[in-house]
C-alpha cells in the first residue's frame, strides 16, 4: 500500500476520533466508578496488501486470524491494553522493491492506549512487535471497537485494526469476539 494511502487512512480515523469524542456523557458519569479488568478473544481476518498469490504476483491476501486482549480500565474514558493478533497461516510478502518477506504463523503482542467516549465505543492507538521465526518488525496499531453488553458483565464487541510494520508492509484486520469484565472496588 502507498505511504500517501496510509496517511489518508490516519487522517480518516483521526477525524472520526474526534467527532465522537463529543458525545454527550450519561448520568452514569456522577456516580462513582470502578476500575476494571478484562479478557477477550476475537476471531477475524488480517488483509495483507502486498501479499504474494500462487502465479508469484503482488495481491491482497485474506489471512485467518486469533486476538487475544487484556485491558484494565482505570478511569470512566481511559484504558491500557496488550493485544495479541496471531494470523495461523504462512504467507510471502513482496515489498514495493520486489524483496519478499516471508512468515510463518506471526505473533503480533501490542499495547494499546484505548480512549472510551460512551460505554459502546473504543477507539484504540498502540506499538509493538510482530514476531515470526523468518524475521521480527516493529508496527504502531490503531483500530476501533464496538461493544455490546450481554449479562453478567459479558460482551460481544467487532473490531476494526490497522498495523503498520516498519519497512515491510501494511495489513488491516476485522473481527468479532467475545469479552468478560472483572469489576473491582468503587472508588471516588
Amino acid at each position: 500500500m502507498k505511504k500517501t494511502a496510509s496517511f489518508n487512512l490516519i487522517l480518516v480515523l483521526f477525524l472520526f476520533f474526534n467527532l465522537n469524542g463529543y458525545s454527550q456523557e450519561t448520568s452514569e458519569s456522577n456516580s462513582k466508578y470502578s476500575p476494571n479488568f478484562s479478557a477477550g478473544i476475537v476471531l477475524g481476518h488480517a488483509h495483507v496488501f502486498e501479499g504474494k498469490n500462487h502465479e508469484g504476483e503482488k495481491s491482497v491476501m485474506t489471512l485467518p486470524l486469533w486476538g487475544l486482549e487484556f485491558n484494565y480500565q482505570f478511569h470512566r474514558k481511559w484504558a491500557l491494553g496488550l493485544h495479541t493478533d496471531i494470523i495461523i497461516e504462512k504467507f510471502v510478502v513482496i515489498k514495493d522493491d520486489g524483496e519478499n518477506i516471508e512468515r510463518s504463523y506471526p505473533i503480533a503482542p501490542a499495547i494499546m492506549g484505548i480512549y472510551k467516549p460512551n460505554e459502546h465505543w473504543s477507539f484504540l492507538l498502540g506499538a509493538g512487535k510482530e514476531f515470526s521465526k523468518e524475521e521480527d518488525f516493529i508496527l504502531n496499531r490503531i483500530g476501533v471497537e464496538y461493544a455490546v453488553e450481554l449479562r453478567n458483565h459479558w460482551e460481544v464487541m467487532a473490531n476494526l485494526g490497522y498495523d503498520f510494520l516498519w519497512n515491510a508492509y501494511d495489513s488491516w484486520s476485522l473481527g468479532i469476539g467475545i469479552t468478560k469484565t472483572f469489576h473491582g472496588k468503587k472508588t471516588d
